[in-house]
């Protein structure tokens, strides 16, 4: 067991060993090592840097991984950081690559411009850090302030950035009530969903009656395209636990478990790690850092339902039963794991809790907006430039995060709608690009926050289709409890493919609405009750493309295969045959150098002909 001392001491000199506050020479060297990075080749350059440095003998650099660096499409990424200097960027790296980084920018002091971030070289030829760039300088990070900076599988690393500094600040000057009262001031609002008060929840686990009292962590990332607390865990595991033993704390809890998918390999082997080494040091426990709490930590991994995202659902599966929600109330504060009283928090939330006690409720309250404060991570994805992982603080505007975070939409296309909230939540219009990012401003326009997924779509994209798309995902996903979710869902989508396979009415777009709203209002959990929000929200925001598919057989961006086809232009047509060539069911024919024709019983709409032609004289009609 590490004494307040010992902790200290680990503190300084590690901070000092990664911050290089006192060392001239050393060259530290980090590897993105999330799933991103590993996913597109991260492994062996962390490999070839290690190999190659030691070869070398250039015992000044020191070589190690971190997790999500937080611009995904830019993996694998290499850091070099240097005192008096800064920080250089490699981007899209390989082993070949990094054998040049050594050779030139390790041993011999010259940055190799070629492998680097283009907007990080400025207009005198140096190189500038990446946190200045459109990507990162509106960012504020909290949450996941030492993603890409630590290595999540080194305590010493963690603590050197004051990690356990909050645990101790509680364990030895703060009474249960006041780290409540503190929380419920920061005004941090659950990051998971629906945005419910984080200190009122406490305060009503603290405030149970019981004997035995549980506190857990919604590691449980299901929803579509979402990756934010994924990379918490890979990149710095022990903010998570560290807030999970000051939540026990404050509720009187001495038990917990983090709930998290078996598909995180990565994220749990490195929280397995973390548990450990934090129970080496004394950090779980019998009698933590030698006072009288005492709080234990263990794993449980989910089957991959996205139903045990439900708090209930996953309180029944912690517990070895069917993940199956509960009826509500009674809510998990009075009766949640094993009937006893339980907190349940999700990743996120969970990681701005010890920056809340080291710096504040003031601190933290200051930022964002006067319902919504701090900041959100969100996972941006789809048809958007920079791809990656964002923490921006609330109120930023979505044409903020689209146009300048985003870097805009790919290959000069029209910015047409954005997904928030997952199968739970709705699509924003580009009528709409400027509302602010906060929960309430989210309600009020039909979509939601949700964990945290933001999926860009441009004018290629069919809303019909995106509803069906996520309708088909919880249709799968639902537990079959309830007959509103468990058929209703599956009714929706019944009618959905009937609207994008040709044979809708407009009495069906009126049946759409009649049965979300019913499902809405009478389903047991939130998965069913949100269900219906993308048919919903592509209603409101997007009826004419829905009459489109109704009335005029015609699918506005030619997504939807049975409502288009394949036409030959014949003034632009060279008559070259190509796409004869290469269509797969003999579906085109014509003569040389004459107009050709596609036939439109044959065609099955593959896009080969399209794909083939040089001369930009197929269309989809």
């Amino acid at each position: 067991m590490k004494s307040f001392a010992e902790i200290e001491n680990i503190r300084k000199e590690n901070n000092s060993r990664l911050t290089l506050e006192n060392d001239n020479s050393t060259i530290r060297v980090v590897v993105g090592m999330a799933t991103c990075g590993i996913a597109a080749g991260a492994g062996p350059v962390l490999d070839a840097l290690k190999s190659e440095t030691s070869k070398r003998n250039l015992s000044n650099v020191v070589v190690s991984q971190t997790g999500c660096i937080g611009a995904c499409r830019l993996e694998p990424i290499v850091e070099v950081y240097e005192k008096g200097k800064e920080k250089v960027t490699y981007i899209h790296m390989t082993p070949e690559k990094a054998l040049k980084v050594v050779e030139e920018h390790l041993e011999k002091g010259n940055v190799v411009k070629d492998y680097v971030l283009p907007e990080t070289i400025k207009e005198d030829g140096t190189v500038q850090d990446m946190a200045k760039t459109a990507f990162f300088k509106k960012q504020f990070r909290i949450a996941l302030r030492n993603c890409g900076i630590i290595d999540p599988e080194n305590i010493d690393e963690y603590i050197a950035f004051d990690g356990y500094k909050a645990l101790e600040k509680v364990l030895t000057s703060m009474s249960r009530e006041e780290v409540v009262e503190t929380v419920k001031a920061s005004g941090l609002r659950g990051r998971g969903g629906a945005g419910f008060s984080t200190g009122m929840k406490w305060m009503f686990t603290a405030n149970a009656e019981g004997d035995k009292k549980y506190v857990c962590c919604n590691a449980d990332e299901g929803d579509p395209g979402a990756f934010m607390d994924r990379s918490v865990l890979e990149g710095d595991p022990h903010s998570v636990i560290e807030a999970m033993a000051i939540a026990a704390y404050a509720v009187g809890a001495d038990e917990g478990y983090i709930y998290i998918r078996a598909e995180y390999p990565i994220a749990v082997q490195r929280l397995k790690i973390a548990i450990n080494q934090a129970k080496e040091y004394g950090l779980l426990g019998k009698n933590i850092m030698g006072t009288d709490f005492s709080f234990d930590l263990d794993l449980r991994l989910g089957a991959g339902a996205f139903v045990c995202g439900e708090e209930t659902a996953l309180l029944n599966s912690i517990e070895g039963k069917r993940g199956e929600p509960r009826p509500r109330p009674p809510f998990p504060a009075v009766k949640g794991l094993w009937q006893k009283p339980t907190l349940l928090n999700n990743v996120e939330t969970y990681a701005n809790i010890p920056v809340i006690i080291n710096k504040g409720a003031d601190w933290f309250s200051a930022i964002g907006t006067e319902k919504s404060k701090g900041t959100k991570v969100f996972a941006l994805g789809g048809k958007i430039n920079n791809t990656g992982l964002v923490e921006i603080p609330m109120g930023t505007t979505l044409r903020e995060i689209v146009e300048e975070i985003g870097g805009g939409i790919p290959n000069g296309k029209k910015f047409k709608a954005a997904q928030t909230g997952g199968p739970s939540g709705g699509c924003i219009p580009a009528s709409k690009i400027d509302v602010p990012i906060d929960y309430d401003s989210l309600i009020a326009i039909g979509s939601m926050m949700g964990s945290g997924g933001l999926i860009v779509m441009d004018e290629d994209n069919c809303m019909v289709d995106i509803a069906k798309f996520f309708l088909d995902f919880t249709v799968d996903e639902s537990c079959g409890k309830c007959s509103p979710c468990r058929i209703g869902t599956k009714r929706l989508y019944e009618i959905l493919e009937k609207i994008t396979g040709g044979k809708g009415t407009e009495e069906d777009i009126e049946k759409l609405q009649t049965l979300a709203n019913a499902i809405k209002t009478s389903a047991l959990c939130g998965l069913g009750q949100t269900a219906p929000n993308p048919v919903l929200s592509t209603i409101n925001n997007f009826m004419d493309e829905y009459v489109a598919h109704v009335k005029e057989k015609r699918c506005p961006a030619g997504v939807c295969k049975s409502l288009m086809k394949y036409v030959i232009v014949a003034d632009k047509c060279k008559g070259c045959s190509l796409c004869s060539k290469k269509c797969p069911v003999g579906a085109i024919s014509g003569e040389i150098k004459s107009p050709f024709v596609i036939d439109s019983e044959k065609c099955i709409k593959c896009g080969v002909c399209m794909d083939t032609c040089k001369f930009g004289a197929i269309e989809k009609r």
